[in-house]
């Protein structure tokens, strides 16, 4: 007689899930989670984007209200025109897209030397890499912000260029990480193959490994876009000038300046397109990150 598989194990048993009482409480207990976790993320985008359609007495209420009690949508045009945000969008989709393109180089490159290439102690190499991982942010500003100030070897000073951006976001060591890891599981066959045909590094990388790595490259553009879209604490440092400044720096210089309800809408505005980008690509997200986790 032939032994029969053993059944994965559950949180809940199935034989439980057969009772009326078992599938009541397991729809209660999943449904309430689901609406409990929904509320904590969604409620915030929602009080911020209804908030800036009350007027600024409203939202300085003791008692806030969960409806505008009059309807102010002007309050967006308003925030777009007076503060000039048009401007400092244009330069946020500057400094997101350089960076974008700085990455992609510097990071492909590393986690393709790094899987394919074997240099001596590269393995040590990427454990220093990722060591810079378990650092908190604060601890690395101080140096980092040294070396755009006065960039060794060439002495050159970074400030106020988008350069002091699209540099220190390009070492990226998760970035590299999930990259060579993905390069890791390209069979090596597929590459002594284009040598045979007498492809080069370089041509290797570009013909071979690129054209496979399509959903991990989707993953790491969307995190490069999204972590310089919403940093603020370094472009604030490296770019005083107020001409230079992106969206998120502006509005916090400017908060001093503009109505409480103006404010909300320029937040709300700052943050819809990676709001949009993440439901564009949320597949992509998920399938990049675990493609090339398993092998065969």
């Amino acid at each position: 007689m032939a032994a029969t598989e053993p059944r994965s194990r559950t949180l809940i048993a199935p034989a439980e899930l057969t009772r009326p009482v078992g599938r009541f409480l397991h729809r209660f207990v999943l449904g309430a989670t689901l609406t409990g976790f929904t509320l904590a993320f969604v409620f915030p985008l929602y009080w911020m984007t209804t908030g800036a359609l009350k007027t600024s007495a409203e939202l300085a209420q003791p008692h806030p209200t969960v409806l505008p009690s009059s309807w102010h949508p002007e309050s967006y045009t308003e925030a777009w025109t007076n503060t000039g945000l048009a401007g400092y969008f244009l330069n946020t989709v500057l400094l997101a897209f350089g960076a974008l393109l700085f990455q992609l180089v510097i990071d492909v490159s590393a986690a393709y030397a790094l899987s394919k290439l074997r240099p001596v102690l590269g393995n040590a190499v990427l454990a220093m890499m990722l060591a810079t991982l378990m650092l908190p942010v604060s601890a690395l500003l101080v140096p980092a912000y040294l070396t755009v100030v006065d960039v060794p070897l060439v002495h050159v000073n970074l400030i106020n260029t988008p350069f002091a951006i699209w540099l220190p976001a390009a070492a990226n060591a998760f970035n590299v990480f999930i990259l060579k890891r993905f390069f890791d599981q390209i069979p090596t066959e597929l590459l002594d193959a284009a040598r045979i045909d007498g492809a080069g590094t370089v041509r290797i990388l570009v013909s071979v490994i690129l054209p496979l790595s399509r959903p991990v490259l989707a993953v790491v553009s969307i995190f490069a876009v999204v972590g310089v879209w919403k940093d603020f604490l370094w472009p604030m440092l490296v770019l005083p000038d107020e001409t230079k400044q992106p969206v998120t720096v502006a509005l916090n210089r400017l908060a001093e300046f503009m109505p409480a309800n103006q404010l909300l809408a320029g937040m709300v505005m700052a943050s819809v397109p990676l709001l949009v980008l993440f439901l564009l690509f949320q597949r992509h997200i998920i399938s990049g990150l675990t493609a090339g986790s398993l092998k065969g």
